[in-house]
């Protein structure tokens, strides 16, 4: 617990704390010297809430896409009688190691009119060959018997999926929702290849911009021969900028996080040896 909560106890304390006394190392675990120019230049910028609002949209929509086309397909090849399983798990396991690359995935998407779109974000990684191997290992443990007592009362695969297996899934399904909210918050990549328009961008993209801008300002600083004192100041606003930027990304994945601990606990015995 030390090992892990101190990081982010430091992290915050020296978003809060003055620049002189962060880069002086003064700054070990309660913040000193109360200031909050990092934030307020984080959030001086108009597209923040766009990237906040765009963040959460890609997370939500993309998370229920992911989850509709990964466990479906998990709980599909698990089933023995599945003809050709093999043959298709197979081919998902070689696109798993084994891509067309940067140059064709873009061609691809601006050929598809998907380029610069909402639904570039969406489509692109919607299915997870890794997390349809947890998803199958998962599914491969629940007993048959429940399949066959429901096929005998008359219920379809897809019913006895949605109502039997889904209700007794919920392990999983959080495991499932965590990683792909935490993926999709965090993703930048994607958003920097196929958008430009930053009424589309995600609130990573817009984070990295205000660093990267607070960065060149105090490089330039420096470059142009400026004041010593200017360039120095510039550079501490720019290590707050970092510090407050890691705190305004990660709060709501920390909040998420509690909520579905639970079943993360649960999520991550899938496949192990039980005595």
């Amino acid at each position: 617990l030390l090992i892990v909560l101190y990081p982010l106890i430091n992290v915050l304390s020296c978003s809060f704390s003055d620049p002189l006394e962060v880069g002086a190392g003064h700054v070990i675990l309660l913040p000193k010297g109360l200031n909050i120019l990092g934030y307020k230049r984080v959030f001086q910028d108009p597209s923040i809430m766009t990237g906040y609002a765009n963040s959460l949209f890609y997370t939500v929509v993309g998370t229920v896409i992911n989850l509709l086309v990964t466990v479906p397909a998990g709980y599909a090849l698990s089933r023995s009688n599945l003809p050709g399983r093999g043959v298709i798990m197979g081919y998902f396991m070689f696109t798993m190691y084994f891509s067309g690359g940067m140059i064709p995935s873009f061609l691809l998407v601006r050929n598809l009119g998907l380029y610069d779109t909402r639904a570039v974000l969406l489509i692109l990684g919607a299915f997870s060959t890794y997390n349809c191997i947890i998803c199958r290992t998962f599914f491969a443990s629940i007993p048959k018997e429940l399949e066959e007592a429901a096929s005998i009362d008359g219920c379809a695969p897809i019913r006895c999926f949605i109502q039997i297996i889904l209700p007794i899934s919920q392990a999983l399904l959080g495991v499932m929702v965590l990683y792909f909210a935490v993926g999709h918050w965090n993703s930048y990549f994607n958003a920097m290849m196929y958008t430009y328009r930053d009424a589309l961008k995600p609130l990573q993209v817009i984070l990295r911009r205000i660093l990267v801008e607070a960065q060149m300002s105090a490089q330039m600083s420096e470059n142009m021969g400026g004041a010593e004192d200017y360039a120095d100041e510039q550079y501490q606003l720019a290590a707050l900028i970092r510090y407050a930027v890691i705190v305004v990304s990660s709060v709501p994945v920390l909040i998420l996080y509690p909520f579905l601990q639970k079943y993360f606990d649960q999520g991550v015995m899938i496949g192990s040896v039980k005595g």
